[in-house]
C-alpha cells in the first residue's frame, strides 16, 4: 500500500513538473513570438527612413548632375550665339561695304556719264549777239568752246553730278572745240544757241553763276547772250550703254 503511495506521489510529481515545463515553454514561446514580432516592426520602422533618404540622395545627385549638364549646354549655346553675333557683324560690315562700292560705282559711272540720271539743278542757255555791230569783228560777238569750258568748269566747282550740251552728256574725259559758227563735243558738232545742263543743287548752282563779277558778268562783257534757270526735274541720257 505504501509502494503504491509513493509511486502514486512519484506519478504525480513527474505529471507536475511536466505541466510546469510546458507552462515554462509556453511563456517563453509567446515572449520569443512577441520580442521576434516586435523586432520585425522596429527593424521596418528603422529601415524605412533609410530607404526614403537613400531614395531622396539618388534624386538630389541625379537633380545636380542635369543641373551641371544644363550649366554646361547654357554655356555652349552662350558660345554659339556670340559666335553667331559675331558673324552677323561680320556679314554686316561686309554689306555695308559692298553698299559703299555699290554707291561709289554708281557715282563713278554717273560721273562718266554711263548711266541715265534724274534731278534737279539749271539750265544755262549761251546764244551769239544778236546785234553784231557792221563794223566789229564778229568773231567778238560769238560764243566759243573757252565760253562753254569755262562755264562747265564753273559748274563743276559748284557741285554739279552731271552735264551736258545740248542734250549730249559729258564725261570727265569730253572736250569741246569750236569749228567756225558751230561747236564739237566728243566729236559731234552742235550749232547755237548752245544749252548746258547741270544737275546738282539748284540753289547752289544758280548762286555761283551770279556771284558778283562770276561768269554772267564775263559772259555779259564778252557781248555773249545767257541765260541760266533752275528746274526742278532734269533728265539726262548717258553719253554711251553698255
Amino acid at each position: 500500500m505504501n509502494r503504491m503511495l509513493r509511486r502514486m506521489k512519484k506519478t504525480m510529481k513527474i505529471k507536475g513538473n511536466y505541466v510546469l515545463l510546458s507552462l515554462v515553454c509556453l511563456v517563453l514561446g509567446f515572449m520569443v513570438a512577441y520580442s521576434y514580432s516586435f523586432t520585425s516592426k522596429k527593424l521596418k520602422v528603422t529601415q524605412t527612413p533609410n530607404a526614403q533618404w537613400d531614395r531622396e540622395y539618388e534624386l538630389r545627385s541625379m537633380l545636380i548632375e542635369q543641373e551641371q549638364t544644363n550649366s554646361k549646354l547654357e554655356n555652349q549655346v552662350a558660345r554659339l550665339q556670340e559666335k553667331a553675333r559675331a558673324e552677323e557683324q561680320k556679314f554686316a560690315d561686309q554689306e555695308s561695304k559692298l553698299k559703299g562700292v555699290v554707291k561709289e560705282v554708281g557715282q563713278l559711272r554717273m560721273y562718266l556719264g554711263a548711266v541715265k540720271v534724274k534731278g534737279e539743278g539749271v539750265e544755262v542757255t549761251l546764244s551769239d549777239a544778236a546785234n553784231i555791230p557792221a563794223d566789229k569783228n564778229v568773231n567778238n560777238y560769238l560764243v566759243h568752246d573757252g565760253h562753254i569750258q569755262a562755264l562747265l568748269n564753273e559748274l563743276r566747282a559748284a557741285g554739279a553730278s552731271a552735264l551736258a550740251v545740248n542734250g549730249q552728256r559729258l564725261s570727265d574725259n569730253s572736250y569741246v572745240t569750236c569749228i567756225g559758227p558751230v561747236i564739237n563735243v566728243d566729236g559731234t558738232e552742235h550749232p547755237a544757241p548752245f544749252v548746258i545742263t547741270a544737275i546738282g543743287d539748284p540753289a547752289v548752282l544758280d548762286g555761283a553763276l551770279h556771284i558778283p563779277g562770276g561768269i554772267m558778268d564775263q559772259f555779259a562783257r564778252d557781248n555773249i547772250g545767257a541765260k541760266a534757270v533752275t528746274k526742278n526735274d532734269i533728265v539726262l541720257e548717258p553719253s554711251y550703254k553698255k
